[in-house]
């Protein structure tokens, strides 16, 4: 079992939702978060906000899947972020589970 991290602009929302449910991973867990960038270092030029620290609001996904599961959500996220003009994108990545007192997690 791998634990699926998903962070994006609060404005993916329901397109990560659709992925999750064509990944067929039913059961997740959802919460905005605020997001931060310290553009400290950035010239003054291209900091239009001229704001040292820029406040997004975000969310956050993470559900236990298998790795067929995982797999499609990558696809899907990729084919996404490859599509998407913005400048913001979807991010995700996996974590192995090593242990847990759930069964239900050591199922590969």
């Amino acid at each position: 079992m791998k634990l699926l991290i998903i962070t994006a602009i609060a404005a993916y929302e329901n397109e990560i939702k659709l992925m999750l449910k064509k990944a067929q991973i039913t059961t997740y867990s959802f919460q905005e978060v605020r997001g931060y960038s310290d553009t400290s270092e950035d010239e003054i030029d291209n900091n239009w906000f001229a704001a040292e620290y820029n406040e997004t609001e975000s969310i956050l996904f993470y559900a236990f899947a298998r790795t067929e599961e995982v797999n499609q959500v990558f696809n899907f996220i990729n084919t996404f972020n490859a599509k998407e003009e913005s400048l913001s994108q979807i991010h995700v990545a996996v974590v192995n589970i090593e242990k847990s007192n759930n069964a239900r997690l050591h199922i590969v």
